[in-house]
């Protein structure tokens, strides 16, 4: 049986019904998890069951600071380890993206997967299109919306999360010709400025120090971690650290990988303000 980690997330969940429509037999594993899902709990050593799991998905337990995920992926990787796992495939970050703020405790834990004695591969994901969308500002000025971001004339060689879910899947029903590989999953470079002639407006670019000060006082709710990881994203493209891309991902689908511009297009167009309505 194969087990997906953090089931009910998003890349998650695309992988699993990705699985399920391949007909494999998988299962889902999360903190809450729904029907037919096992509870785990990486925070609840103690409780990790991966009896009967030939195949570990580890879906990285972001969303923390780095001593937390790290934490949690050393603690899957033993229960792995002890209740007789076969192949682990750990979803982990372009090797690109080590100059990201969150990029440590993928490289930690993908030395921790190569040191757990089990057969493992690695999937070096490249960063989403709908993140990459959904990182777009809106304004507006005398002639109507404009788009801003931080990226300036840097691109993205961004993916579409269904192509990276398809993939996991991909390799988790079948693991044995990915044993001991570490694939870089890269999507086709776009821009912001592509995006927004996409959806028929302006873009501006806008200073990382503007863009930190909105991360800070502008946008509600982001964890302690999450604005410096934000920043780091955005210098990353705009000096053109993200734009490589590659052939693996391609490979291991069987096809070309999807163009991410529309995906990226949609994002942006989700958090466009509405336009403000006339009084009569």
């Amino acid at each position: 049986m194969i087990l997906v980690t953090g089931a009910n997330g998003n890349l998650g969940s695309a992988t699993l019904a990705a699985l399920r429509a391949r007909g494999a037999n998988a299962t889902g594993g999360s903190r809450t998890p729904g029907e037919g899902m096992r509870r785990l709990d990486f925070d609840d050593p103690a409780g990790i069951d991966l009896r009967g799991v030939s195949t570990l998905l580890l879906v990285s337990a972001g969303y923390a600071e780095d001593d937390r995920v790290i934490g949690r992926h050393a603690a899957v990787l033993d229960a792995a380890v002890r209740d007789g796992v076969r192949h682990v495939v750990y979803t982990s970050l372009i090797g690109a993206g080590d100059h990201l703020a969150f990029a440590l405790a993928h490289r930690a834990t993908e030395r921790l997967v190569r040191a757990c004695g089990l057969p493992w591969t690695i999937l070096r994901n490249g960063l989403y299109a709908e993140l990459f969308g959904g990182l777009l500002w809106w304004s507006s000025d005398n002639a109507g919306p404009v788009v801003e971001s931080a990226f300036g004339d840097g691109a993205l060689a961004a993916v579409t999360r269904a192509d990276l879910a398809e993939a996991a899947a991909i390799v988790a029903a079948d693991p044995t010709p990915h044993v001991g590989r570490t694939h870089e999953l890269t999507g086709t470079p776009i821009t912001a400025r592509r995006v927004a002639d996409r959806l028929g407006v302006p873009h501006l670019t806008i200073g990382l120090d503007e863009y930190r000060r909105r991360l800070l006082e502008e946008t509600p709710g982001l964890l302690p971690f999450q604005p410096p990881m934000l920043a780091s994203i955005a210098t990353a493209i705009r000096h053109g650290f993200l734009h490589a891309t590659g052939p693996d991902l391609a490979a291991v689908l069987g096809r070309q990988v999807t163009d991410p511009l529309p995906t990226a297009t949609a994002a942006a167009a989700a958090t466009r303000p509405a336009a403000p309505t006339s009084s009569s």
